[in-house]
């Protein structure tokens, strides 16, 4: 039994064993695993990030199943992949009751458990019989601050996390979730320049994915991003200090990750490697042998459930009321043992289906993947729609700011090359896409219709929809659409597209109104640019020929 383990080495640090360890599990709102300081970026600094991996173990192929907040959410707390979660696969969903999550296991079996800033979120969560639900049990965000910048939330993390430390039971180990709101958009834009101390040249060309345009605005653009996660870091490296002054740092596992990728253009909301590659490092220094390592597994979302439960000690057959969970323990890597139970991730799955609304009917973008070997294949179930979201519906699957203004406007441009950049963003896209990882990391090569990588298309997307079928996904049984029929949870925004074409103007606020590209607008900028007359038609016919 692994708490067996954990007790022999506890003892083995000169420790009084009393009780199982906390866990303080600390959660970005859309950052991207390469902006960390310990995987090499010099233009974002996160000392606390760098602090738990240097002290810990730092995670370089971690990826969550779905690069959404809401599904990403739910898998972490279900162990299962969003595909086995009915509504909660989707993004504001009603979150179904009959899905137990591992925080109300814990809280059940002696611990403490706490939040501040953002849970499981957005969506809907009631019990059974209506009443409402809160997967993370207990909310701590009444104390407030002055936040730096526009954008930034005004929860102040450190204080509700101090006020949680006392008033808690000190007999019971605890729980904490400290999900920052951060580096969410919108920002102020400029405000890692003028308040962040930072400055253009900090971001090289290289640092820009090659998707983007290499200009001062998605560099400045960037930099605010960069600033955000500094503010997230600064609130952690608070509550370091904190467990260190209360004597609780030894015994505390703390883990830092994200929930999915930047907020910007082909990465958030999307199937690719920098949508579901994520951050993760993890310290806890009564527990992890030789601390400083990095560990090259493949490490998915749906392992963080089963973990956390070994670790508590819940691990002993019982399935708490919770469904079958997918994941695998990763606890035998903290202690560097060879665990005969541990079975290495060799591929990870990844996915979506309807994230923000804004197509007709409010469909989604059902996508299935696997990523194994440096390899990844995805399957697009519905090429013929928009997968950013419907053009003249603003692509409100990519939040509105500076870079998405800069891509959109490449719609009217002469240059090819230039138009190539909203094309990879924000174009439709075939049935199959197959990419190189280990040289082709942007997935800007699709070798699907490549024969010379038949074989290498025809076993990924065999394994991949094998694996699927076992794991009861509707899509290999025909039924996929249930998830379309799934009501959106934000009544503000149902039914989207519909109320938009018949005048209404739904609640939109996460994108820009310039976001909103038809027809007439089209036309009359790029005839403004003087574009050929068949230039116009074809650039018109490419982009427009459904709306």
């Amino acid at each position: 039994m692994l708490f067996l383990l954990i007790t022999g080495m506890l003892n083995a640090f000169g420790q009084q064993v009393s009780r199982h360890p906390n866990i303080l599990f600390a959660i970005m709102d859309d950052a991207s695993w390469q902006h960390m300081g310990a995987y090499g970026c010099a233009w974002v600094q996160t000392p606390a990030f760098d602090y738990v991996a240097e002290n810990g173990l730092l995670f370089k192929n971690v990826y969550t199943p779905n690069a959404k907040c809401a599904p990403s959410r739910s898998v972490i707390l279900t162990g299962r992949y969003s595909w086995q979660l009915e509504e909660a696969a989707n993004h504001w969903p009603y979150f179904p009751s009959e899905f137990k999550v591992f925080t109300e296991v814990l809280n059940e079996n002696g611990y403490d458990v706490a939040f501040t800033g953002k849970g499981w979120a957005p969506g809907v969560a009631k019990n059974a019989d209506g009443t409402p639900r809160q997967l993370l049990i207990k909310p701590y965000n009444q104390k407030r601050t002055t936040p730096p910048a526009k954008g930034i939330s005004p929860i102040d993390y450190a204080a509700n996390f101090k006020e949680f430390l006392d008033e808690r039971d000190k007999q019971k180990p605890f729980f904490f979730w400290y999900g920052g709101l951060e580096p969410h958009r919108g920002y102020e834009y400029g405000s890692g320049t003028t308040k962040g101390g930072k400055s253009i040249s900090d971001v090289q060309n290289k640092d820009i994915y090659t998707f983007w345009p290499k200009t001062d605005s998605v560099k400045e653009d960037l930099l605010d991003y960069a600033y955000e996660i500094e503010y997230f870091d600064k609130q952690l490296k608070k509550m370091l200090t904190m467990l260190r002054d209360a004597g609780e740092l030894d015994n505390t596992i703390v883990v830092v990750t994200s929930d999915n990728g930047m907020p910007f253009p082909r990465v958030k909301g999307q199937a690719y490697e920098f949508s579901n590659h994520l951050p993760l490092a993890i310290m806890w220094p009564a527990g992890i042998k030789n601390p400083g390592r990095t560990i090259d597994d493949y490490i998915s979302f749906i392992d963080f459930a089963p973990t956390f439960l070994n670790l508590a000690g819940l691990d002993n057959g019982t399935n708490y009321g919770m469904h079958t969970i997918a994941g695998e323990s990763i606890a035998t890597l903290l202690f560097n043992t060879k665990n005969p139970g541990y079975k290495k991730r060799e591929e990870v799955l990844i996915g979506k289906e309807r994230h923000d609304v804004g197509r007709p009917h409010d469909w989604g973008y059902p996508i299935r993947g696997i990523i194994k070997n440096g390899w990844l294949y995805l399957c697009n179930f519905k090429p013929d729609r928009w997968p950013a979201g419907n053009p003249e519906t603003g692509y409100l699957n990519t939040d509105g700011g500076a870079t998405k203004t800069v891509i959109l406007n490449k719609v009217f441009s002469q240059d090819d090359a230039e138009f190539k950049y909203w094309q990879i963003n924000f174009g439709k896209r075939p049935a199959e896409e197959l990419y190189n990882l280990m040289q082709d990391p942007d997935c800007m090569v699709n070798l699907a219709a490549n024969n010379k990588y038949l074989d290498k298309k025809i076993a990924l997307k065999q394994e991949l929809f094998d694996s699927l079928k076992t794991q009861g996904d509707p899509r290999m049984f025909g039924n996929g659409d249930v998830f379309d029929k799934y009501i959106y949870s934000d009544k503000g925004s149902v039914n989207f597209y519909e109320r938009f074409k018949a005048g209404k103007k739904p609640n939109s606020g996460w994108v820009n109104d310039s976001d909103f590209q038809n027809l007439k607008l089209w036309i009359v900028y790029t005839c403004k640019w003087r574009i050929g007359f068949l230039r116009v038609v074809g650039k018109v016919y490419q982009v427009c020929y459904d709306l």
